[in-house]
Parts: structure tokens; C-alpha cells; sequence
């Protein structure tokens, strides 16, 4: 049985694109996942199943989502093992516990990569912030106080490949892949 973290993109607890998290949990279940959890209410599932292929677990989680909560948003899945071996490959200057800087995983999913993101969004603004990819991951990290002054800051959330990202914070991925 593999252990794979669903990740889905642009959940809210109110508002739009509003999915409450026991009932998602309640749902995938049905899919025949088992082992199913979420992590905080921003759409981190942490699952097991005999499938081997991520992207058919997107897709059955994605299909569910939009007949069930009629929600239709992306979803990235990768093995648990993944996620680990990701993190294994941040740059020493990423997760740093010095609370002036965030940390942040954009995960980049298919069939955009990571040079599609840096040809949108453009270099980082060196003076507040630094990106590094690793596979198809983009480590990111920026000063909490200059947010403002970084060029990614508003590009992910605005720019034409927003719908192909979705970024979860360091202390987020790490608990994920200990999960």
C-alpha cells in the first residue's frame, strides 16, 4: 500500500471554493482510500492506496470534488516518499528558523514545469527573496517584512500560470511528509 499526499488548490473554510474538511475526508474515503486524513483546512490529504499512478488518484479525488461539493479546482497528488526525498534537496537557506523569513514549497503541477514558472514570473528580487526547483518543486523564501518588494509574491497569485501552483509552507510540507 502506498501513502500519497493529495494536495488541492485554492480551498477556503469560508467563502469560495468553501470545503469543509471532515466531509471531505468522509468523501474520499468512499473513493476505497483508506488510512485518510487531512492536514489544517487548506486542502492537505494524507492517504494509502494500491493505485500506483498519482495522477489517477488526482483525477478520481478532482471528479468526487466536482459532483459531490460542486467545487472544481485543481489537485496534485505525489507518494509520501516523494515529498521526503523533495525536502531532502532544499537549499541550506530554506526552512531557516528565523522567523523573519517564510518559507514556502510551490509545487508545480502538470503539465506546466518549473521553467514555465520562472519564464512567467521572472527572477526573484535578490534583495528579498531566493527560489531554487528541485524536480517539478520550487523552493521559495522571502523576507516577511519586504513581502511587498519581492516580484513572486504577487505573481503567483496573479500571474497566467497561477492555477498551475499551489504552495504550502515549510512547517506544512514537513509535517506532510512525516505524516
Amino acid at each position: 500500500m502506498n501513502r500519497y499526499i493529495t494536495l488541492l488548490r485554492g480551498i477556503n473554510v469560508a467563502g469560495k471554493n468553501k470545503l469543509v474538511m471532515a466531509d471531505l475526508k468522509a468523501a474520499v474515503s468512499e473513493l476505497g482510500f483508506s488510512t485518510v486524513a487531512t492536514y489544517l483546512n487548506s486542502g492537505n490529504l494524507i492517504l494509502s492506496s494500491d493505485i500506483t499512478d498519482p495522477t489517477e488518484i488526482s483525477a478520481q479525488i478532482k471528479a468526487m470534488i466536482s459532483r459531490n461539493f460542486q467545487v472544481d479546482i485543481p489537485v496534485y497528488t505525489l507518494l509520501q516518499a516523494n515529498l521526503e526525498t523533495i525536502l531532502a534537496h532544499a537549499p541550506v537557506w530554506w526552512g531557516d528558523p528565523d522567523k523573519t523569513i517564510y518559507d514556502n514549497l510551490i509545487f508545480v503541477l502538470p503539465p506546466l514545469s518549473p521553467t514555465d514558472i520562472h519564464d512567467e514570473i521572472g527572477l526573484p528580487q535578490p534583495d528579498y527573496e531566493k527560489v531554487a526547483d528541485y524536480e517539478n518543486a520550487i523552493f521559495w523564501s522571502f523576507s516577511r517584512k519586504d513581502y511587498q518588494k519581492t516580484n513572486w509574491w504577487s505573481k503567483t497569485a496573479n500571474s497566467a500560470v497561477k492555477d498551475g501552483l499551489t504552495i504550502r509552507t515549510a512547517n506544512t510540507v514537513r509535517r506532510l511528509a512525516k505524516a
